[in-house]
């Protein structure tokens, strides 16, 4: 019961993401953080398979790092989006990953910006975008009270407004999530919401 979404506001992008391991009907843990800082100023979040899903992220962030470190200069957002599409779908004639992305980033031209990539390489740039079985509830959400001059304050109200859609329709909702921004401070933790602390073994 995946959740992963996000949306642009005015000089700023925030991406959300629930936080449980799940392997059929167990949960493993509450606190996997399924969204990457990629470098300074981008962010991936991804859902799917957890296999595919840390290879992935991992082998596109050392990427996107190899290409900063051989050239001098990072890649742009829409550029390391683009790179992530071209090997989804290099890899989709071989071996696909059964993942799907919401990229955002911050550059000093283009502004703040989110990129829609799914597990059959398809590449968008949006406003807003969701990927799981709460995208159901946050798109939704969002329809009714996006607007693309949001402030922080605001755009963070619509999505605690999603993560509350969520928690109340989904029959099997995440208990907890993470919530990322990146402006042009970089990009950085900005919450978390838990209602279940993680469980750990209690020693005997």
């Amino acid at each position: 019961m995946e959740c992963v979404f996000g949306l642009v506001g005015n000089g700023f992008a925030i991406v959300a993401a629930d936080t449980s391991a799940v392997h059929s009907i167990l949960v493993h843990k509450n606190n996997e953080d399924k969204i990457m800082v990629l470098d300074s100023h981008k962010l991936i979040a991804a859902s799917g398979e957890p296999g595919d899903r840390v290879q992935f992220t991992e082998y596109v962030q050392k990427n996107v790092s190899l290409y900063q470190f051989r050239n001098g200069i990072p890649l742009t957002t829409a550029a390391a989006a683009n790179f992530t599409r071209g090997e989804l779908a290099t890899a989709l004639r071989k071996n696909p990953y059964s993942v799907n992305i919401l990229m955002a980033g911050y550059d000093k031209e283009a502004g703040a910006s989110l990129y829609y990539i799914d597990y059959i390489a398809t590449l968008h740039k949006v406003d807003k975008g969701a990927f799981g079985y709460g995208s159901y509830f946050s798109l939704s959400t969002m329809d009714r009270h996006y607007r693309s001059d949001m402030s922080v304050e605001e755009a963070i109200e619509l999505v605690d407004k999603c993560i509350l859609e969520i928690r109340s329709r989904l029959v099997i909702a995440p208990p907890n999530f993470v919530i990322k921004i990146v402006d042009k401070d970089g990009a950085r933790v900005h919450a978390w919401r838990q209602s279940v602390q993680d469980v750990t073994t209690a020693s005997v």
